[in-house]
């Protein structure tokens, strides 16, 4: 019987002698071609800076009236409430870049530089004391709003959740309906600050290029998410003309005098706000007695939000603004509330 001709192609090599006999041709290996693979990114090209315009809707300067200080805003949305952003120390405004893409579809979204952050620009940029920052917050609102401002959601992350919390206690905004904190309690923060100058010092201080300072932060574990990095990180940075690279912009070191203020007292300063308070944290080891009764005692919203380092707005922006839309829906916050598929709203009392 005539054997029957191979269906098999031939290997490569077999392309040399096409004139053997078939009946002995090898048969091919599972491991003789090698799998296409994607073309690999550079890492200029994977940590290159993108644009705020893709998730703010624009940016203004906020000129404060009878003083030469202009506040940096990005702003996102068009009605309801505004959620207006407090970031930490030594971040920007663009650390909220991300779950503003989110939250404007809902609400108003003003994410602010702070003083010494950003491209804010203040007359004394060292003097980050707690009632300094707590009066920006209160002279950019005035500026921007006037005498009729909208029902304003203070969300402070870090630092920012320090000032919100202050902002919220001195009653200082008549509009605020509403507080987020995002991963700060008194008790890990005073903890820490014996350790800030040494954090601050190891750190690189000097980067090439934006897409070094960039790569740094996510490798450093600073940041986990590679898209907020390359909006957020450059608002951090400023060029050294007389050392030709970049360095940090905010001189944190400075201002070790204040630090101590921003934290001392903030649990009792918290559980005291007179509005509905929602208290964001990325681990339970981070709750301090005061807050830990307090919760018990339902004075306010706590939600452990996992797989995310400290700068949550960034590392998990979706979920970040799913949590700070769900406050602001379950708390009737604004002139007729924001109504999200799936959320119950409270019922109302009957009069």
């Amino acid at each position: 019987m005539e054997p029957k001709p191979s269906t098999l192609a031939p290997l490569p090599e077999e392309n040399q002698n096409q004139n053997q006999d078939q009946d002995h041709a090898p048969a091919p290996s599972a491991f003789s071609s090698k799998p296409i693979r994607p073309p690999t990114q550079t890492s200029s090209e994977k940590y290159s800076p993108l644009d705020w315009k893709g998730y703010f809707d624009q940016e203004d300067d906020v000129c404060i009236p009878d003083s030469n200080d202009v506040f940096h805003v990005y702003t996102a949305g068009k009605e309801g409430p505004v959620v207006f952003c407090l970031h930490g120390g030594g971040y920007s405004g663009l650390s909220f870049a991300l779950s503003a893409r989110m939250i404007k579809e809902k609400v108003r979204v003003v994410a602010m530089d702070q003083r010494g952050h950003g491209k804010s620009s203040t007359e004394n940029e060292i003097d980050m004391s707690i009632e300094t920052l707590c009066k920006d917050v209160e002279a950019v609102v005035k500026t921007m709003y006037g005498d009729a401002p909208p029902a304003i959601i203070l969300v402070g992350h870090s630092m920012g959740g320090s000032v919100a919390v202050h902002v919220a206690a001195k009653k200082l905004l008549p509009s605020l309906h509403g507080l987020v904190v995002v991963d700060v309690v008194e008790g890990t923060a005073m903890a820490s600050l014996m350790h800030m100058q040494k954090i601050l010092s190891n750190r690189m201080q000097y980067f090439p290029s934006l897409e070094k300072a960039i790569e740094w932060n996510v490798r450093s574990g600073s940041l986990r998410n590679v898209e907020s990095a390359r909006i957020s990180i450059p608002g951090t940075v400023t060029y050294d003309d007389s050392q030709k690279c970049y360095r940090h912009r905010a001189r944190l070191e400075e201002t070790e005098q204040y630090w101590r203020g921003w934290y001392e007292g903030l649990s009792e300063k918290f559980l005291s706000s007179p509005v509905p308070k929602l208290l964001l944290l990325a681990g339970t080891d981070r709750l301090d007695r005061a807050l830990t009764i307090g919760q018990m005692q339902g004075k306010f919203q706590m939600v452990v939000v996992r797989h995310t380092g400290h700068a949550i707005q960034e590392d998990v922006p979706d979920e970040f603004a799913s949590l700070v839309l769900n406050f602001v829906s379950r708390n009737r916050i604004g002139p007729h509330g924001v109504e999200i598929p799936g959320i119950r709203r409270p019922s109302q009392p009957h009069t």
